[in-house]
Formats: C-alpha cells, structure tokens, sequence
C-alpha cells in the first residue's frame, strides 16, 4: 500500500486561525503585555474555580508547578496560541488532580484497590512501545490505559456506560483538531481516543513528568525533573489506577512510558511485582526520530522552532534515560528484573515477540489473545498513515556522534545497529 497523501484544506483553516490568535498576541507584545498569563498562582486558582475544590494532597505539586512556570516563561518562547495551550494544559491537569482526590475522599475504600503485577514497558519512545503496548491490552485478561480515560479520570468509567461515554466524542475531537494543525503527526504516532496511551499523563498529575517537555523546550525544567523526588508522582499514578479500577474490575494493567526508566526505583517501590519490559532500538535511529516528533510537536506552540536546541535536549533525556537504566541493571548484580526486548524481533513477528515475553514471565498467551493480536496486525500496518521521514544533521547529529555517544548502551543489551537513519 503506497503512503497516504494529506489534505491540508482543513489544516489551512486552522493555520490561519493560528496566525491571527498569534498576531494579536504579538500586538499586545510590543505595548508589553504577555498574555495570557503563566502565574503559578493564577493558573492554581482557575484550576480551583474550575473545580469548586481546593484540597490538592500531598503539596509537592506546588514547587513542580513554580520550577516549570518559570521555565516556560525564560526559555520556551511561547506564541500565543502556545501560551493558551500550555496555560490550559496546565489548569486542567491541576483540575483533575483536585477532582481525583475529591473522589478518593468521597469513596475512601478506592484506595483498598490491589494494582496487581501490572506489565510496565520502559523503552525509550519509537523502539516500539506504543504497539507493544497495544497488542498487550488486546489480553482480555489485561486493560490498557486508554487515551480519553487518562485525559477525564473522574467520575471513572463504570461497565454499563463505558462504551458510550460521551468523553470518548470529545477525546476524539480533539485528536482530529491536533492533526488538522499539524497532519504529520498522524504518521509519527498512532493517535485515537480508545487506543492505549502513555501513562505519563498519571505522572504529570503531579506536574513531574517529561510529558510537557513534548509541548515546549525547557531544559531547566528538565534538570531539576532528573533531581526531582518522584514519590508523590507515583503515588496518584497509582491513586488514579485504584479509581479506575474499583468500577471496571480487571486483573491486570498495561501500562507504558520512557519516563520509567528515570525512576526505576521508585517504579518498583509503588508495583513491586511489575512486569517490566525494556525495549531496545539503535539510538542512531530513535534519537533522531524523537527530536523529529517533537520538533514538530513544539512548533505550535513557539515563535521560531529550533530543531538544533530541541535535538541537543532530547539527546541529553535520552541519553540520562539508557544511563539511569544501565545504572539500575548494574545493581541488581545479574538478577533477573525484566524482559528485554529487540526492536527488530517485535517487528520481525510480533504475535512471537509476545509469546516470548509472556514465557519469561511464565505465562502463556491465550488462544483469543493470539487471534486479537493477529487481525490488529493485519488491519493496522505500521505504516497505515505514511512514514515518518526525517534527517538527522537537521537537529545536529551524525552518525559517527550518536553511535559514540550510545555505545555502552548498545554494548551491554546487544543491540543491533539499524544503518543509516533517516525514517521511523
């Protein structure tokens, strides 16, 4: 099947709703107002007025909050329209976090709920999570984290009304807005509002977690998230699992996210019987195509994109991620804490790939599984929506760099140089 052509007819209504929403923020700019505003106070009493709440729990969200408003402002050279977006990002998250805890407090016995060994899988973005993650919620014995439920906790989805849930409508409006704005990102990532997704949006509840960095490039923020105590991110990461499951019941999680692999430890302390599983790709190929995806994501939100300063930022979280890992495999002296699995082998045969990670845990993939897996292959390609094309000078790098950079990574879990990159 030859790549899907786009239609930007759509896409060039909104581009020009953009510039002029851009337009009259610059107009306000040059009499030196910066609107709307990105006080951390203001953006936690709209989230309060939103809600009618005011009880966040535990209070580290707060200094999470002042650190990443800050960057925002010196560093991430935000439009307007960018300055809208994040500020509502930002005001609906605190909003969900003060209605999940609202919840908790009104159904106490939430909390009683067992998170089971939940499969966890911690790769590094584009080494095949996403599917990964997809064909593991197809086990009618697992539930995924999908898309809409991550983004409208509460009240959580219950079983009579979970396949109408009008959320769904609005969750997948706002997909088709996002890739009216920017069609490409619909060959980078699958999007959809009943497909799994990252569990980073649970994190980001607390405001510690690198989904903003997707959104803006904010390399201060970054740091102080490296150093960060992630406790209390955990801690309702796991608070909004017991919500959604004390009313649709299920044994087991998937969930998904390179932001794991920061935190090992803590990971662990929260899911002790987790069953991890680490995906592996050249970084010759996933950092490139990670600087790419949010190159692109960002550029809605800025004046001017840099593609060099995003690559050179996502090079080094990258790049702390593999080493964090390395670090955390190291100690563990030999024992047998996850599954590891090749990029190449996951594409090569899926339905494979999953029986082997199964097995390592001492399972067996169920025949209905099986099947599930096999037709969502077949109608899903990997390339059903085109190909995800890009070079790699464009965000500094080369080859010779990367494959230096990344060697003790490649070394230690075996994994296999792809060639030359430039598409994925």
């Amino acid at each position: 099947m030859s790549a899907p052509s786009y239609s930007f007819r759509d896409a060039g209504l909104h581009s020009r709703l953009l510039q002029g929403v851009n337009a009259a923020g610059a107009g306000l700019r040059f009499f030196g107002l910066e609107l709307p505003s990105l006080d951390p106070d203001s953006i936690a009493r709209a989230a309060c007025r939103r809600t009618g709440l005011d009880d966040f729990g535990d209070p580290g969200w707060r200094e999470a909050l002042d650190v990443l408003c800050l960057a925002l402002e010196l560093e991430a050279n935000l439009s307007t329209f960018g300055r809208i977006a994040l500020r509502g990002m930002l005001i609906q998250t605190l909003a969900t976090r003060l209605s999940l805890i609202h919840w908790a407090a009104l159904h106490p016995e939430v909390r009683e709920e067992q998170i089971e060994r939940p499969w966890i899988v911690v790769g590094l973005p584009r080494t095949g999570t996403t599917l990964l993650s997809i064909l593991l919620g197809l086990d009618p014995r697992v539930r995924p984290l999908l898309q809409w439920e991550s983004a409208s906790l509460v009240p959580p989805p219950d079983l009579a009304t979970h396949a109408e849930d009008p959320r769904i409508a609005a969750s997948s409006k706002q997909c088709e807005q996002l890739l009216a704005l920017n069609p490409a990102i619909r060959a980078m990532h699958p999007m959809g509002a009943t497909l799994a997704t990252e569990c980073v949006t649970l994190l980001f509840l607390d405001l510690r977690s690198l989904l903003i960095e997707t959104q803006a490039c904010i390399p201060s923020y970054g740091r102080w998230l490296e150093k960060a105590d992630m406790r209390g991110a955990y801690a309702i990461h796991r608070l909004a699992l017991q919500v959604l499951q004390s009313r649709i019941p299920t044994p087991a999680w998937s969930l998904k996210t390179p932001n794991h692999l920061w935190c090992l430890d803590t990971l662990l302390e929260f899911y002790p019987d987790a069953r991890i599983v680490w995906t592996h790709r050249d970084p010759a190929v996933v950092v490139p195509s990670v600087a790419s995806l949010n190159t692109s994501l960002q550029r809605l939100n800025t004046r001017q994109s840099d593609p060099i300063a995003v690559g050179r930022d996502w090079d080094d979280k990258l790049h702390y991620a593999v080493t964090r890992g390395i670090e955390f495999d190291r100690r563990q002296g030999g024992k047998d804490w996850c599954h590891h699995l090749q990029y190449a082998d996951l594409l090569a045969d899926p339905v494979a790939a999953v029986r082997g990670l199964y097995a390592h845990f001492g399972q067996q993939v169920g025949s209905l599984h099986e099947r599930r897996m096999e037709v969502w292959m077949r109608d899903r390609p990997q390339d059903a929506y085109g190909r995800h094309v890009y070079d790699p000078a464009d965000f500094g790098y080369t080859l010779e760099g990367l494959a230096e950079r990344y060697a003790e990574y490649r070394e230690r879990f075996r994994v296999p140089e792809e060639g030359s990159p430039g598409g994925a």
